[in-house]
């Protein structure tokens, strides 16, 4: 293991070996008080927090640091104030940088530890205290909760000790260094280290003192170390409490006291005091925990001598039990679907240093949109995270902090020759370490159901040593570790499949052939930029038994904020601190950009994740309710009846439908109208909830009536109509309406209701969209870039005026630029009531690559920057992402339209279009109406051509526009990852098949009707 040592060594840094020199045996993160009043405040006057003021000198390289630093009289004058915990970089020392997979030093250092590390910042931290009187005369512990990557510590001017492992404690005693009056504490921490080789995290590398630093104070009588097991026996009906305890001093007795749900005390157990004892509670009535019911019950250790209390140790159980049975995992005798994600702890103004605050806004994100279990990826969290994943119910995959990508996978292939861990000998007790760590602080939580050994390290007998470690110690929990994918020899490692972004038939060819173990995807669905595509064909996987779900990747993205040349405040990605090398926008992978604001991602992960499944169709409505324990008494079942978005009716419903079961229950008889049908059901909570208010909805479900009775459109006395047929341009006037054709510009060029002009750049063709994150992963710039320039470089061929009973024809024939033979037709149809019928018609052509999508763009006046629809909202939906989008009317604006994915790309767009209405402050403004069948688009302040130039939101032009997107379709966005995986066929759009358009132009009346 780590070392004893006097005196600090530069050496160590560069010594796999050496990792932990004068640090204690890491324990359980229980919490502990001096008598029972403490422990019911929660205050603890045996600890005593340095968060805070702290002096540091910073250094960029190793060479340039004073090594004096931490003796005592050191003049610390020049020294700057930072607070503890934060990141540095983000405080403005140093450089953020972002990669990968690669690490950062690739390129500017030998990899494959040839050499150490030479540009390797380093932090000098001074923090003066005065310790406080309950710590005086005691024994006194001085805790690092996290601290990256490698730290020396002093005291007094004494050597403590030092430590590696950024993600789990460090403590030291530093009874015998403590004086009486001001203390000086020093620490020197090195960005970089040969724990750096396994702390190789697709993240910004950031360093410093990130976590609290706290004293601890040591009781007469103490509980060293504690392992608590609260299970189920008995058929799950009983449960079961066995606390195994370590001590230390002397005390006359150890009590154990449980208590039931009312607080009164259940049961209680007496000691005698030793060093090690256990304490075993059976036949316990109590109520298991889960998820979806998240019980805890309070139990407390006391250490007491002769009546006296010394110390109390309260205490959170869980009851519950996680096994694997006949291939499969079971909670509490249940199989268990993970509706998981990925999540990095993140804050976009402080790295890593998050708060309490960010921790809660989490959660209750987690509850809201159905998620029910979190992989902490790649590294263990803190310890407060565990405490509210216990107390509001999400499964959790701990994680050791062990992720060595760029020793064995560069530029996409597999190349093990140097990686580590591997099978070498001089990193074992180093991985065993960071296991050790995890295992023995976290082993309490019931919220941990499965340990991990790390991510992306390959495979080896250091890991299998590792797999074995925790099958021994935790035979109540499962192994996992998806690495032996890459090496089959190491395949007893994990007890469950675990695989990266297989694709759903691919995992379904697992599932049907008799599979050994039980599958999740433990990252899938990768939600970089505009994404999360096609979730629903991983969700549909859930009918078979051991398909056990996934965690998609990922919960944030890692945009860290700050600011451009001219002062613009904007949210950061790899390079644009000049990090080199960097891996770009990668880090944008969050159903929740940086600033903890959802984005439009969420509501397909909310729809698909929920345990309501409901469906509606003509044979009435059904209710499946997925819950492993609770029945659906919490919930209020609301039925709206809506006719053209507009609810007319209304029906509650209060079921009972108990776990695992469903129900089904007739449509009312709707009334006779005149317009389209759609039937809305809600389930909304009834009581409030730690995590949402009452009448929150959890989940929902529409069904469109087929026989809807369309209003049919009143006649009208045709007022005067005119046509100006003139030499360049033809005129059309029609009830108020002036409407302007260009004979060689091809299209509408004016568009006037009164005087006010309408149209500041014609419809034109559209068959591009600003490229998401996917495209560009999936190289559909390089196959689809014939369709960039399409629809602005097609040339018009012919033109014609057709006079109609009703009004005139006017229509275009436009010769693509795609290197053969291909037309398009636009038509304008205006009536004698000023309507304009707009028709567009792309043949389909075999032999090309697909569509991105087919339709006009069109720029309207920057004022007309609101907008209201009768189409799936309330935010964007794609063809292969609509759950959770449902028809109604529902408003935004062109700038509230913009989804800030980290890169600007494709955004804003509607499936299932009926109306839209695009208006200004007072309301006048124009209506598109689909004429045929639904189309989709989007109201932006930005063009798809200006989307698609900009690197960041700050290159986008200051809105002189309205941009107006009218599609007869778009391809979906594609979700299963961002560097080569296609959008699924069946949200393509062939360029071989044919593509229509067509909708009608009116002004706006001030509603949607």
């Amino acid at each position: 293991m780590g070392k004893t040592a006097e005196k600090p060594e530069f050496a160590w840094l560069s010594d796999p070996e050496v990792f932990a020199v004068n640090t204690l045996p890491a324990h359980s993160d229980h919490q502990y008080f001096l008598n029972e009043a403490e422990a019911e405040r929660g205050r603890s006057s045996l600890k005593q927090s340095l968060n805070g003021s702290w002096r540091l000198a910073w250094s960029k390289s190793p060479e340039l640091r004073n090594r004096r630093f931490y003796q005592m009289g050191f003049d610390e004058s020049g020294m700057d104030t930072v607070e503890v915990p934060s990141n540095l970089e983000v405080l403005g020392y140093g450089q953020p940088q972002y990669v990968n997979i690669q690490y950062p030093w690739d390129g500017s250092e030998e990899t494959g530890l040839k050499t150490p590390l030479r540009d390797n910042p380093v932090a000098c931290y001074v923090k003066h205290f005065t310790l406080d009187k309950g710590l005086s005369d005691k024994q006194v512990i001085l805790s690092f909760q996290g601290v990256a990557t490698a730290m020396y510590v002093w005291l007094n001017g004494t050597f403590v000790g030092y430590s590696e492992d950024s993600f789990t404690p460090s403590e030291f005693d530093v009874t015998d260094c403590l004086q009486e009056g001001d203390n000086k504490l020093a620490v020197e921490v090195f960005k970089y280290s040969s724990a750096s080789y396994l702390e190789d995290q697709d993240f910004w590398r950031l360093s410093g003192i990130f976590r609290d630093v706290d004293l601890y104070a040591i009781p007469l009588a103490h509980i060293q170390d504690l392992r608590v097991a609260s299970t189920l026996e008995n058929d799950y009906r009983e449960g079961k409490l066995t606390v195994q305890y370590q001590a230390a001093g002397q005390a006359d007795q150890v009590l154990l006291r449980l208590y039931d749900l009312d607080g009164q005390i259940y049961d209680s157990q007496a000691n005698d005091f030793a060093k090690s004892g256990t304490f075993v509670m059976d036949h316990l009535p109590v109520k298991a925990w889960s998820s979806e019911q998240p019980v805890l019950y309070k139990a407390e250790l006391v250490l007491e001598d002769s009546g006296r209390v010394l110390e109390v140790v309260p205490l959170k159980l869980g009851f519950r039990t996680f096994e694997i049975k006949n291939r499969l995992m079971l909670l509490n005798g249940k199989r268990i679907v993970f509706k998981g994600i990925n999540r990095h702890e993140f804050d976009c103004r402080r790295g890593r240093a998050v708060t309490e605050e960010d921790m809660l806004w989490d959660i209750n994100f987690l509850k809201q949109h159905n998620i029910n279990a979190v992989r902490t990826s790649h590294y263990p969290n803190q310890s407060r995270w565990y405490e509210l994943c216990d107390q509001y119910g999400i499964y959790l995959i701990d994680e050791v902090n062990l992720e060595s990508h760029g020793s064995w996978n560069k530029l996409t292939k597999v190349e093990p020759s140097w990686n580590v861990p591997g099978s070498k000998p001089e990193w074992l007790e180093n991985v065993m370490f960071r296991a050790n760590n995890m295992f023995q602080r976290d082993k309490n939580h019931p919220a941990i159901l499965i340990w991990s050994l790390g991510n992306e390290s390959y495979a080896g007998d250091d890991l299998a040593k590792m797999g074995e470690f925790f099958k021994k110690n935790d035979p109540d929990r499962v192994v996992h570790y998806e690495g032996v994918t890459w090496n089959r020899d190491y395949d007893f490692i994990t007890e469950v499949e675990s695989r990266m972004y297989a694709k759903p038939k691919e995992i379904e060819e697992y599932l049907t052939n008799n599979p050994p173990k039980p599958f999740i995807s433990c990252e899938y669905a990768h939600a970089m930029g505009n994404s999360t595509g096609g979730l629903q064909l991983y969700t549909a996987l859930e009918k078979y038994p051991q398909y056990q779900g996934g965690f998609i990747w990922d919960y944030l993205d890692q945009g860290l904020l700050t600011k451009n040349s001219q002062g613009q405040e904007y949210l950061a990605y790899g390079g644009d601190f000049d990090d080199r090398p960097n891996d770009g926008e990668f880090c944008g992978n969050g159903i929740v950009f940086a600033d903890r604001t959802p984005s439009p991602k969420a509501r397909a992960v909310k729809e698909l994740y929920s345990n309501l499944k409901m469906t509606i169709n003509k044979e009435g409505i059904t209710i499946k309710n997925d819950n492993l324990f609770v029945d659906t008494s919490g919930y209020d079942f609301v039925l709206t009846l809506l006719c053209d978005g507009r609810p007319v009716a209304e029906y509650q419903y209060n079921l009972n439908i108990v776990a695992q079961d469903k129900q089904n229950l007739p449509l009312p008889k709707s009334p006779k109208l005149t317009g389209e049908l759609v039937w809305h059901l809600d389930a909304r909570l009834k009581e409030d909830q730690p995590w949402a208010s009452s009448g929150f909805v959890v989940a929902s479900a529409e069904y469109l009536v087929p026989e809807t009775r369309v209003k049919k459109q009143a006649s009208a006395d045709l007022p005067d109509f005119r046509i100006i047929n003139g030499d360049f341009n033809l005129g059309v006037w029609a009830n108020g309406v002036k409407a302007l054709f260009s004979k060689d510009k091809g299209g509408l060029i004016s568009l006037k209701y009164g005087d006010r002009e309408l149209i500041k750049q014609k419809p034109r063709l559209t068959f591009w969209r600003a490229l998401t994150d996917n495209d560009r992963g999936a190289g559909y710039g390089f196959d689809m870039a014939m369709w960039e320039n399409a629809g602005k470089f097609a040339k018009q061929t012919d033109f014609k005026l057709e006079l109609t009973e009703t009004g005139a024809r006017i229509s275009y024939d436009f010769l693509l630029p795609v290197g053969k033979d291909l037309q398009v037709k636009v038509a304008y149809t205006v009536d004698r009531t000023g309507t304009i019928g707009v028709k567009a018609v792309f043949p389909g052509a075999a032999g090309l690559p697909g569509l991105p999508e087919f339709g006009l763009e069109l720029a309207l006046p920057h004022d007309f920057n609101h907008f209201a629809y009768y189409g799936k909202g309330p935010e964007e939906n794609y063809l292969d992402r609509q759950a959770g989008s449902f028809l109604g009317i529902w408003t935004s604006s062109a700038a509230e339209n913009v989804a800030r994915y980290l890169r600007p790309q494709e955004t804003g767009n509607r499936e299932g279009l009926r109306k839209l209405a695009i208006y200004d402050r007072q309301g006048s403004g124009v209506v598109f109406s689909a004429a045929a069948k639904p189309f989709s688009g989007s109201v932006l302040p930005y063009s798809t051509a200006q989307l698609e130039a900009a690197d960041h939101w700050f290159d986008l032009p200051d809105s002189e526009y309205t941009w107006v997107k009218l599609l007869a379709a778009q391809m979906g966005v594609g979700g299963d990852d961002s560097w080569g995986a296609p959008v699924h066929d069946e949200y393509l759009l062939p360029s071989s098949k044919s593509y229509e358009l067509n909708f009608t132009i009116s002004p706006f009346l001030h509603q949607l009707a």
